[in-house]
């Protein structure tokens, strides 16, 4: 797993399960919707364009994948900042995988550069808090849709 140099933002867990399962977990929409988003246009394949939608917030945001190495390596290209997402999934002996998220390639500058940042990096520690809650307990925590309720300013 290699560190940008460039701005960056990472979220990282350690899921106690192992690297296939949580490699599926991005892989297939019927999964991943128990811990991100609500629909996926279809499973994850290279060279494939494929839509996530948040229905509760009415917003949906297309990537193209980029590259996939099984149980190992997503690469996707994200439409919503024009940047690179490398989900990385580092198996920690047979039952546990540390996966690592990092987006990179911001085009932005100052004072956007940072709400994008700080934005992506609260969203995919999000995602991984989700994932875990998941995959270890078979708990839906609903971290998404309660991180910005109606009604709050």
């Amino acid at each position: 797993m290699e560190t940008r140099k460039t701005p960056h933002v990472e979220a990282q867990m350690l899921i106690r399960k192992p690297a296939a399962i949580v490699f599926n977990a991005f892989i297939d929409p019927e999964l991943t919707k128990n811990f991100w988003f609500t629909k996926g246009s279809g499973k994850l394949e290279t060279g494939k364009s494929i839509t996530w939608e948040w229905e509760m917030y009415g917003v949906s945001s297309t990537v193209f994948v980029r590259e996939i190495i099984t149980d190992r390596k997503i690469s996707v290209d994200w439409d919503q900042y024009s940047t690179i997402v490398d989900f990385e999934f580092e198996p920690m002996g047979d039952e546990a995988t540390y996966v690592k998220i990092t987006q990179y390639g911001f085009r932005t500058t100052g004072d956007e550069l940072l709400a994008e940042i700080s934005g992506a990096s609260g969203g995919f520690t999000t995602v991984v808090d989700g994932l875990k809650a998941y995959l270890e307990h078979g708990i839906n925590l609903n971290l998404i849709a309660d991180k910005f309720p109606k009604g709050v300013k």
